[in-house]
């Protein structure tokens, strides 16, 4: 028999990755250009070229036994420094090789740094909306997740909430800004307040509280917006990123951790790290892809592509009276149940082989996620469709 906590993990298991399997049968039964699949967060825009060149030219012009082989659990040292200096020339650091860590993806580096910093019964917070692996994530490490509910109206962080939950048992906050599900990005001036409300909070307590910025959307932003890098407002700053979205590589599992050497025990933690890497079994993240993604650490993807799918859907669902806020980054919209009841709002949609997910997966429920990271085809097709849906709800 599986063990009782893998009981409870297997009963809150992904409503996203289920409602994507149902895609993929209703596809073999309508076809895939009949079934209108919003589910995953799988970018349909291509890797940059860049990618497939320096994949080849590394594998052609490197020894095997050494590409293929062991490193540092922390990854390779020059891959380490590269993406350190990229982000010294963005946003105005100073981090070295030995701030950051490579990873098996966000998903891998949040694991990686719970796993480091929790002990049983510590909390963690989050601001609903938020993606639910969180959930599970937390738990593996015996924590408790602590939820700031939404702020529906604006869906910036509900920080006099937020203020009210931190306890002398809060270890961390877990931020993700641009935001999935809802695409908001967190302003300067929210970010400012969550430093100051931490500040305070650390002093009153006598306790350090890690601020984790889980950022794989960072790079997915429209009209100018300016995602604010966290390492800069607040010391006690981890920051996650991975190159699923920015490079369109979900599947190769690679992005990294930046440590600060400002973080409380940073030497430790950097430490421990590098050792949970290793225990949780990843080891070490992919040797191939590490020298891939330094290779291509200036390219970028279509993000116009992006935009032009966000525009279509937002104003199209719009002029059908459905109500969203106009996201500013990731590739999600996240829109109001007609009814305020979210899961019958995707039972409607399923009938008419929409496939979205309800917002009761992210702590918000009487909304719905639509991921846009489709072809335009798919989107523009979807919408007499939604029409339908529109007009069965009573709008």
């Amino acid at each position: 028999m599986i063990s009782d906590k893998m009981v409870d993990l297997v009963k809150g298991s992904s409503v996203i990755r289920a409602m994507f399997e149902e895609g993929q049968r209703l596809a073999k039964i309508y076809g895939a250009e009949n079934v209108y699949d919003f589910s995953l967060g799988n970018p349909n825009v291509p890797a940059p070229d860049e990618v497939n060149k320096a994949v080849k030219e590394i594998v052609d012009d490197e020894v095997s036994t050494v590409l293929h082989g062991y490193m540092n659990n922390s990854g390779y040292e020059e891959v380490r420094a590269t993406i350190a200096d990229s982000l010294n020339r963005r946003f105005e650091t100073s981090f070295t090789e030995n701030n950051i860590v490579m990873t098996v993806g966000a998903a891998g580096g949040l694991n990686v740094v719970l796993k480091t910093l929790l002990n049983p019964g510590d909390e963690v917070i989050v601001f609903a909306p938020y993606f639910g692996e969180y959930r599970s994530y937390v738990a593996n490490y015996d924590g408790k997740l602590v939820v700031v509910t939404p702020d529906t109206n604006t869906f910036q962080p509900n920080l006099t909430e937020f203020e009210k939950l931190i306890t002398n048992r809060t270890k961390a906050v877990i931020v993700n800004s641009p935001n999935n599900p809802s695409g908001v990005v967190y302003s300067e001036e929210t970010v400012k307040k969550i430093a100051s409300i931490l500040e305070a909070k650390q002093k009153e307590y006598g306790t350090d509280i890690y601020l984790i910025s889980d950022e794989p959307y960072r790079e997915l932003v429209y009209d100018g917006v300016t995602v604010p890098y966290l390492t800069k407002y607040y010391n006690n700053t981890i920051v996650g990123y991975s190159f699923s979205k920015s490079l369109s590589l979900p599947g190769e599992r690679i992005g990294y951790l930046v440590i600060p050497n400002e973080v409380a025990d940073y030497h430790d933690v950097f430490a421990a790290a590098g050792v949970a890497t290793r225990i949780l079994g990843f080891v070490n993240a992919p040797s191939l892809m590490q020298k891939v993604v330094a290779k291509c650490i200036d390219a970028e993807v279509n993000v116009a592509a992006y935009n032009r799918n966000r525009e279509a859907l937002y104003n199209g669902l719009s002029e059908l009276g459905f109500e969203c806020i106009k996201p500013e980054g990731a590739f999600y919209l996240f829109v109001k149940a007609p009814n305020g009841d979210d899961k019958a709002f995707c039972d409607v949609a399923k009938k008419h082989n929409i496939l979205m997910v309800p917002g009761t997966s992210f702590a918000c429920p009487g909304f719905v996620r639509i991921a846009y990271c489709v072809s335009y085809d798919t989107i523009i097709n979807s919408l007499p469709k939604f029409a339908l849906v529109a007009e069965e709800m009573g709008l």
